[in-house]
C-alpha cells in the first residue's frame, strides 16, 4: 500500500496568505511600492541584518551580492561543489571564475583548509552554503578571509532562521542571500533577498536590481519628478508588491514553521539514534553551537540508487540535493573540471538522499518514511 504522495518540500499557503495579497492586488501599487520595504525591512530585523535588498530570486541576490562587491574578468571566488548550480554561475555572470573548494564529509560544509588551500593572487570572494540549514564555519571563514583581504558572502538560502552560537544567520558575513522559493522556510512564489549591514554594498544592490537606474519610480513619485540616471548595467531583478505581501504574511510564521520542522527532524534523529532499527543510512552531523533551520533532511545511505527508487515506488518523494557542481557538463567542457576535483563531494554525492521535511508534514508522515528504511 502506498499511500498519498509525499513531496520532499512543500508551500504552506494560507487564507491570511491570499488575503494579504488581494488587498495588494486591490491598491494602487503592484510592483516598485511601498510593500518592497516593508518586506525589506521586517526580513532584515529579523536576521539582524542593517538592509535588506527583495529582489527576483535567490539566484538574483547572489548575481546582486556580486556585482556589489565589484567581481569581474579575472577575478576567482571560492565556492563549494555540494550545491545548486547557481551559486557558481553567478560568478560567472560576472565574467569572474568559481574555484571549487571541497567539502567536510561528516556535514557536506565547506571546508575552511580547503577554502585557505584555494586561495590565489586572484581571489576576490568566498561564497560558503548553510547546506540543508546548517551554518557554516563561519569564525573559522571570517578568519581565513580577513587575512587575505576577502569578501565574505553567505548563501543561506536554506537557511532563513537558523543561528551559530546564538549570532543569527544574516549577520556573519558581508553579505548574505535567501531564496524564498515554495519549498524554502517562507515563499514568495519566486523571490529573494541580499541582506547586509553596509549601506554603500545595499545601495549598489538596490541600483543593480532596477537596471542600473539610480531611483525608483515610488521614490520619484514621492518627490513629483520624472528624472533618472543609468550609473551602472544593471538588470530586472525587481519583486512585485504583491509578492513582498505574501512573504509578510509568510514571515508571520516563521517561528512556527521553525519549529516543527525541528519536531519532525528530531523524530527521524531518533530513529537513525536507535541502534535497534538497524537503517542502512546515516543523518549529517551536526556541529555545537548550531540552531538549524532544517530546509532538507539529508542522509547518507550506502545502496542510495536503489533506496530512491524504493521510496519513490511506495510514493515517497525523496530527491538528491545536489548533483557537485564541477560535474555538471558545462564545468567540465568549459573548465575541464570533472572526478578528482573535490573526492569529498563525489563521494558525497554517490550516498545522498533527502527525506520529505516540511511543516505540514505529521508525525505520521515521518514514521511511514522511516518505515522502509
Amino acid at each position: 500500500m502506498s499511500g498519498k504522495y509525499l513531496p520532499y518540500g512543500h508551500q504552506m499557503v494560507d487564507e491570511a496568505d491570499i488575503r494579504a495579497v488581494e488587498e495588494v492586488l486591490r491598491s494602487d501599487w503592484l510592483t516598485t511600492g511601498p510593500m518592497i520595504e516593508c518586506f525589506e525591512e521586517a526580513v532584515a530585523r529579523r536576521v539582524g541584518a542593517a538592509y535588506g535588498v527583495a529582489v527576483s530570486s535567490g539566484t538574483a541576490a547572489l548575481h546582486s551580492a556580486m556585482f556589489a562587491l565589484g567581481v569581474g574578468p579575472g577575478d576567482e571566488v571560492i565556492v563549494p561543489p555540494m550545491i545548486f548550480a547557481a551559486t557558481a554561475n553567478c560568478v560567472l555572470y560576472q565574467g569572474g571564475r568559481p574555484v571549487f573548494a571541497d567539502i567536510d564529509a561528516k556535514t557536506l560544509l565547506m571546508d575552511p583548509n580547503r577554502v585557505e588551500d584555494a586561495v590565489t593572487s586572484r581571489t576576490r570572494a568566498v561564497i560558503a552554503v548553510d547546506y540543508a540549514g546548517q551554518p557554516c564555519e563561519w569564525d573559522a571563514l571570517r578568519t581565513i578571509a580577513d587575512r587575505y583581504g576577502l569578501a565574505l558572502v553567505a548563501d543561506s538560502c536554506h537557511a532563513l532562521g537558523a543561528a551559530l552560537n546564538g549570532r543569527k544567520v544574516g549577520t556573519l558575513a558581508d553579505i548574505t542571500c535567501f531564496s524564498f522559493h515554495p519549498v524554502k522556510h517562507i515563499t514568495t512564489g519566486e523571490g529573494g533577498m541580499a541582506v547586509t549591514s553596509d549601506l554603500a554594498l545595499a545601495d549598489r544592490m538596490r541600483t543593480f536590481r532596477s537596471h542600473g537606474i539610480s531611483s525608483s519610480a515610488s521614490q520619484r513619485e514621492k518627490a513629483g519628478q520624472w528624472f533618472y540616471e543609468m550609473t551602472d548595467l544593471g538588470f530586472n531583478y525587481r519583486m512585485t508588491d504583491f509578492q513582498c505581501a505574501l512573504g509578510l504574511s509568510q514571515l508571520d510564521k516563521l517561528e512556527g514553521g521553525l519549529a516543527r520542522r525541528r519536531e519532525l527532524a528530531s523524530i527521524y534523529g531518533a530513529f537513525f539514534a536507535d541502534a535497534g532499527n538497524r537503517a542502512e543510512g546515516m543523518p549529517l552531523v551536526i556541529r555545537p553551537g548550531v540552531e538549524h533551520a532544517w530546509h532538507l533532511y539529508v542522509i547518507r545511505h550506502p545502496r542510495r540508487d536503489a533506496m530512491f527508487r524504493t521510496l519513490r515506488a511506495r510514493n515517497i518523494g525523496v530527491n538528491v540535493h545536489y548533483v557537485p557542481v564541477h560535474l555538471h557538463p558545462y564545468y567540465r567542457e568549459k573548465f575541464g573540471t570533472g572526478y578528482g576535483l573535490c573526492p569529498q563531494a563525489e563521494a558525497a554525492y554517490a550516498e545522498i538522499l533527502t527525506l520529505p521535511l516540511w511543516p505540514g508534514m505529521m508525525d505520521a508522515d515521518v514514521e511511514r518514511v522511516v518505515s522502509l528504511l
